[in-house]
């Protein structure tokens, strides 16, 4: 009869996919797990770890970023093992894990933007913000983007804090940013910048905008910038005002635009001009480039479930720009070998518990956490409770489980099989060499890192080193 898996005779062993936060809090909550004995293996596609932390996070917020040194400590027990470099579906197949491991877990966020599918999305010009923020940010599949700022006026299409950081990014003195780690090439590009005004759109009203009062707050603080608001986007209906009464950050948000819109002090070379209850229809064009947005006048609706939607009403108008910048939502995308649905964009799963398509039933031993289970909400810190509650399920499924064969338990086995499919992966040593090496070159700046955004570069650094 075979051992308990998760004792000393047959330790539990965890693959987890995907390096952000929700992975590392996963990690986190097993480890603390006093009553089994397990490891952990990481699979991240990039040698650099932690996710939207380093590759999200605008680079005027450092703050946030401290909390990788939580994940450093995660990293450093010595039941974690990080394999940086190896791309899940190409390097190291569903088939693979399975064999090798008794429990699974996808932590990968939702890699992609929400389309607005309206026409003309498509032009030059016209972006997702998360190629924006990718591009100033060094992450390595959007850093050789190259965004036309030879413009005065971009559009920025959403009210969420996503909306708020390339705004806030577009109209920031740049000798501000080269403080900052945020890619030298980003740096450059935008003092060379001929933006003078953004113009941020909401398809609902202000009481109903995603972005934080510590977002809103920091537009008022922008050097050389003034914030323009008309009046009449603030005059709230009965649904709304009541709404208020149970929303703080809602209410303050109000608040503070008031504020903004009676300000007659403003001064700036700059403007961040904020329109609530319009939407884009049209994404106008050309010569296969953008020229401007046909915009709608929205009205707030019911939808039928307590909440309010925005309806079109038919009055339309046309401004000129020479940027859109869509931050509507982003979405997972399909994992080969595991179950997806298209309809909310996330893992199939029950309460973290990967499910199969067709049946609904529990795969053994496979779990989901973060955005690719419940869909992108919330902020770095709620991917922790999110994290142990999948923990607690598979705490619970431990005792039912058969396990992986034995023969498969012994984790040079994985070790092996990199070294035929994917030699080149990094180990947290590998990826502290490279940390080591940026911090440094910050240094030498008086910023707090300069990244390297190429893999290929990071990888002859941490030949180098």
């Amino acid at each position: 009869m075979a051992q308990q898996l998760g004792t000393e005779a047959r330790p539990l062993r965890v693959a987890i996919v995907g390096a952000g936060p929700a992975g590392f809090y996963a990690a986190e909550a097993l480890l603390k797990q006093k009553d089994l004995v397990l490891t952990v293996d990481f699979f991240n596609r990039f040698p650099t770890p932690f996710g939207l932390v380093r590759e999200g996070v605008a680079p005027d917020h450092q703050s946030i970023k401290s909390v990788t040194r939580i994940y450093d400590k995660i990293a450093a027990d010595p039941r974690v093992r990080y394999f940086g470099n190896v791309t899940f579906g190409v390097d190291v197949l569903h088939e693979d894990l399975k064999v090798l491991y008794d429990q699974i877990i996808y932590a990968v966020g939702a890699q992609t933007d929400r389309r607005m599918n309206i026409p003309g999305e498509d032009l030059a010009g016209s972006y997702p913000a998360t190629a924006f923020v990718g591009w100033y940010n060094g992450h390595p599949d959007y850093r050789d983007l190259d965004f036309d700022l030879n413009h005065e006026r971009v559009v920025v299409v959403g009210n969420g804090n996503v909306a708020m950081d390339v705004t806030r990014i577009l109209v920031t003195n740049p000798d501000e940013l080269a403080k900052t780690d945020m890619a030298d090439y980003a740096v450059e590009a935008l003092r060379a910048s001929k933006v003078r005004e953004v113009v941020l759109l909401g398809r609902r009203g202000p009481a109903q905008a995603a972005f934080t009062n510590a977002e809103l707050k920091e537009f008022g603080e922008l050097e050389d910038v003034q914030v323009a608001i008309d009046p009449a986007d603030l005059d709230l209906d009965a649904d709304s005002i009541t709404a208020l009464a149970e929303d703080k950050i809602a209410a303050r948000n109000v608040e503070m635009l008031r504020a903004y819109a009676a300000r007659t002090d403003w001064a700036g070379s700059k403007t961040i001009r904020m329109c609530f209850l319009t939407s884009p229809v049209e994404i106008l064009g050309a010569d296969g480039h953008v020229v401007g947005v046909k915009l709608e006048r929205n009205q707030l609706v019911s939808d039928g479930r307590g909440g309010l939607r925005a309806k079109g009403t038919g009055a339309f108008e046309s401004l000129e720009c020479g940027m859109v910048l869509r931050s509507v939502g982003y979405r997972g995308v399909p994992l080969k070998g595991v179950p997806f649905d298209e309809a909310s964009y996330t893992i199939m799963n029950v309460a973290g518990r990967v499910t199969h398509a067709s049946s609904g039933e529990p795969i053994e031993g496979e779990y989901v956490v973060g955005w690719a289970k419940r869909g992108p909400s919330g902020v770095i810190g709620t991917n922790k409770p999110d994290a142990a509650s999948t923990v607690a399920a598979m705490v619970e499924d431990v005792a039912s489980l058969p396990g992986i064969d034995d023969a498969n338990r012994d984790p040079a086995r994985v070790l092996a099989l990199l070294e035929v499919r994917k030699p080149e992966y990094v180990s947290y040593a590998g990826w502290k060499k490279l940390d080591a090496y940026e911090l440094a070159q910050g240094a030498a700046q008086g910023r707090p890192r300069l990244k390297v955004t190429r893999v290929a570069d990071m990888l002859d650094v941490i030949r180098n080193s």
